[in-house]
């Protein structure tokens, strides 16, 4: 059993964008930049805003947060995301959400340039992604493809996967990537019956359903490789994910642990996707 450390191999991901960044500085051209658009002061929002800037920070990319009050208007709002569409200088942006309720996150989303939008949620990257065009891919479904890659499952021929959850930020993504890697995919989720079943069959297990160790031993197949996308808290303050990794760890090839799996991913390819943005701009 390989425990799969994301906060590892996100280091690697980092250190090849500082190397790329820093090559950009030596030779005194533009660096890529990353617009985090925070509306109001949620504070679980305010804490993944400082992740991403410090993660921009940390390989030399320059990061803009613009912190817009609470209130602020729809049309307010979407007139910010126009001049950051129209800033040459800016390449990536994200809107954090959830948004205050007042606010409809559809048509910000929407509003985004799409050659701009690095959490790869407009509608045309979510079309390119279903036509195996080239365009910008959710954050956490890259991320859990890098962590499939690092323990040797890069082409999925042969292999059944199982992803718990239909989401458009992990589920119907990370479904179709997998489909691409020539995977056997089956998308379960809360209304399906049998679904440890299901679950069992899996070569690889995919769970974003946001219920805490719902994953026992019994849904995982033996030699089964586990990725966890929950972060849940329990009662003693500690973070679990939605399988219980004691449980279940020992059935599997490989499993991603709750703290240091996915989580980390989730931001480098971020950044990954900010860098790939600065390119396709500076090509014009």
């Amino acid at each position: 059993m390989e425990i799969i450390w994301g906060n590892q191999l996100a280091e690697e991901v980092k250190a090849d964008l500082r190397q790329k960044v820093d090559a950009l500085k030596e030779q005194g051209k533009r660096l890529p930049v990353l617009a985090v658009v925070l509306v109001g002061d949620n504070p679980a929002s305010q804490s993944y805003v400082r992740s991403k800037a410090n993660a921009c920070i940390s390989v030399g990319m320059e990061n803009k947060t613009i912190v817009l009050d609470g209130d602020i208007s729809q049309e307010a709002l979407l007139e910010k995301v126009k001049e950051l569409n129209a800033d040459p200088n800016i390449d990536g942006i994200l809107v954090q959400l959830p948004l205050p309720k007042h606010l409809d996150a559809d048509s910000v989303i929407m509003a985004i340039d799409p050659n701009k939008d690095v959490d790869g949620l407009h509608p045309v990257n979510a079309g390119n992604l279903l036509t195996g065009r080239d365009g910008f891919v959710p954050c956490t479904p890259l991320g859990i493809m890098y962590m499939l890659k690092s323990v040797g499952y890069e082409d999925l021929a042969g292999k059944t996967a199982v992803v718990c959850g239909r989401s458009n930020l992990v589920g119907k993504p990370v479904a179709l990537l997998l489909q691409n890697q020539n995977a056997t995919v089956t998308i379960v989720h809360s209304k399906t019956p049998h679904i440890e079943e299901i679950c069992s069959q899996a070569d690889i297990l995919v769970v974003a359903m946001g219920k805490e160790k719902m994953v026992k031993a019994n849904w995982v197949k033996e030699g089964a490789v586990v990725i966890d996308v929950g972060i849940n808290r329990m009662e003693n303050g500690k973070l679990c994910g939605d399988v219980d990794f004691e449980d279940v760890k020992a059935k599997t090839k490989a499993i991603t642990p709750v703290p240091k799996g996915v989580g980390p991913m989730t931001v480098c390819m971020l950044l990954s996707n900010t860098y790939r943005a600065y390119q396709i701009h500076e090509r014009g």
